[in-house]
């Protein structure tokens, strides 16, 4: 249907496949200027990366036909029914979160701004509106389960989105890999220039490795045409290889192993939603709008992995079916792939579905990578991946027990969380691993200090608290943290901010236990306070304390002696691979 795109050199022309232009561009220094002077007088809204990438979507035209945030309209159709209101097919909200109220508000300009201040764009707008979390959620996602990192961040954020004429003065800034950061009328641009037609797509978030390479070049020799490998490297799925990493792999495994002139590299930035069946069509309309003709849509596309019951959010074909529902529609054709193996008798690569009958096969998933090689700082197999690919991976990804590590103390006062810590302080020394101790008294004396015992204030002291612990693991350091931190939502999300590498420790020790210990009698004052009618907002008296659903190590100081904690707290760091046993020599 859409098999011509309109092409113009430069983002100030920008068209979509319709002809329309998408948003207005302040291309003009007049009216960029003009707009910049004024923009002191306007309320601002930072976006988080999800609406970084989506306003540069926006504005290039990888999100065509839409022109800015959806609408209450658009937006209430697109969940119940993958439309717009006027019945152009689109899978998911693209929606910027706000909160009405200090200048965000109706026939106001919002300016649009990045973690660092920079101006990027003016929403002028036109309206706000209130929506149902769970409907969202259920319509766009398929699941109100919190595993799904849409539906957890659908939790966190507010409950109103606002729409309007977006102006754009610049996209989000990018230093890296720029020469790899083409938009879609600059890809279509290139495609013709290198006489291509016929375009396949290749979806990814993972780093490429020799059954990707295998599927690959099987699509583009089916359609035979080029091939776009397109990456994302804007909000991924928790955990994932940082994309530094993955571009460096795929430019060696482009640069290497593929045939000169048989395939581009480009860089998109998009924030995944993971939503699968949905999500796939999403990737298809993209791809389109970049100029493609071919997408390859492969086993569980796009998927987040199990819920919180262990089963899949999707079935393993969800996507495939929903693609070639709406492949027509979209204007974009379809390669679909099984799972590829090897089959090592035969030093060849092979469709799961056509290997012959009793023939041997070999496969290392995604958490096996990650666990049994790198983590241990074990070389990937060359029948695996590429020695330049595993190189990289090997460089960039240490083994857990040279990774940074949070490990996060939580229980009443009086548990025993700030003893046993300050032991495993000296213990976790004893294996080469050397630590910041984060207490929570001095927390509240240094990092902390002015806030309050309310639950905003408590909430914020938990996140400084992972924001700093956070950082320290993210560059291989170890903090351990001490606090009570008695809500389960904030302790998840300092969780979030070590990207995996948290272990939780609970100290379940009997609040009659704790009140045996208070020294400062703190316990016997907030139950006087209460009794008197002046609540004190105390954790544990007058104030919930919400435990781990799921913590990695759960203590009872009131049956473990110090060391009996201790030992326990090393026996499981031993089991998860952050320290090694003594007499074990590290690779």
């Amino acid at each position: 249907m859409f098999s011509r795109f309109e092409r113009s050199p430069t983002i100030s022309a920008l068209n979509t496949p319709y002809g329309g232009t998408l948003v207005d561009l302040l291309v003009n220094d007049a009216r960029a200027a003009e707009m910049k002077a004024t923009a002191k007088d306007f309320a601002s809204l930072t976006l988080d990366e999800r609406g970084l990438c989506d306003l540069e979507l926006l504005a290039v035209g990888g999100f065509s036909p839409l022109k800015g945030f959806l609408g209450k309209a658009d937006y209430e159709r697109v969940v119940a029914e993958m439309r717009l209101a006027d019945g152009t097919l689109w899978p998911l909200p693209v929606t910027l979160p706000v909160t009405p109220g200090d200048g965000v508000a109706e026939g106001k300009p919002l300016a649009l701004r990045d973690v660092y201040g920079n101006l990027l764009a003016f929403l002028h707008v036109e309206e706000i509106f209130a929506y149902d979390k769970e409907a969202e959620a259920r319509g766009a996602y398929g699941s109100t389960d919190v595993k799904h990192p849409s539906v957890a961040h659908l939790n966190r954020q507010s409950g109103h989105y606002a729409a309007g004429r977006l102006e754009v003065i610049r996209t989000p800034p990018h230093y890296d890999f720029a020469d790899l950061r083409r938009t879609p009328a600059e890809l279509r641009s290139h495609f013709e220039s290198l006489g291509w037609t016929k375009v396949v797509a290749f979806q990814t978030r993972n780093p490429l490795h020799r059954a990707h390479e295998e599927l690959t070049k099987r699509a583009a020799e089916q359609i035979g045409g080029g091939l776009l490998i397109h990456p994302v490297v804007g909000v991924t799925k928790p955990g994932d290889v940082d994309h530094f990493t993955r571009v460096r792999c795929y430019r060696a495994l482009v640069d290497n192993y593929y045939e000169p002139g048989s395939v581009v590299l480009s860089l998109l930035p998009l924030a995944m939603r993971m939503a699968g069946p949905r999500e796939v069509l999403l990737h298809a309309i993209i791809r389109r709008n970049h100029g493609c003709t071919h997408f390859v849509v492969g086993r569980d596309h796009a998927g987040p992995g199990n819920d919180s019951t262990g089963k899949p959010f999707y079935a393993p074909y969800a996507a495939q079916e929903s693609m070639g529902k709406y492949e027509g529609e979209i204007g974009m054709q379809m390669v679909d792939f099984k799972q590829m193996v090897y089959l090592p008798d035969e030093d060849r690569y092979s469709p799961v579905d056509e290997v012959p009958a009793g023939a041997r096969t070999a496969d290392i998933s995604g958490t096996q990578v990650r666990d049994n090689y790198l983590a241990k700082g074990l070389q990937l197999p060359e029948w695996f991946s590429r020695p330049a690919v595993a190189e990289i991976l090997n460089e960039t990804s240490p083994p857990k027990f040279r990774q940074g590590l949070t490990i996060w103390f939580t229980g009443l006062s009086g548990s025993g969380k700030s003893t046993v810590a300050h032991a495993l302080v000296e213990r976790l020394a004893e294996f080469g691993r050397n630590v910041s101790l984060l207490d929570g008294d001095e927390i509240r004396t240094h990092l902390s200090k002015g806030l309050g015992f309310s639950k905003e204030d408590r909430d914020t002291n938990i996140r400084r608290v992972g924001f700093v612990a956070g950082l320290v693991a993210q560059h291989g350091g170890t903090t351990l943290c001490s606090v009570i931190s008695p809500y389960r939502a904030v302790r998840d999300e300092a969780r979030k901010t070590s990207k995996g590498n948290f272990v939780e420790i609970f100290c379940d020790t009997p609040i009659a236990v704790c009140e045996q210990r208070d020294v400062k009698g703190l316990y016997a004052k907030a139950r006087n306070a209460v009794a008197e009618g002046k609540p004190m907002g105390f954790t544990g008296v007058d104030d919930p304390y919400e435990p781990p659903l799921n913590p990695e190590v759960t203590l009872d100081t009131s049956k473990l002696s110090v060391q009996q904690c201790v030992d326990t707290i090393i026996d499981k760091l031993i089991e998860l691979g952050y320290i090694l046993p003594h007499g074990h020599i590290s690779a």
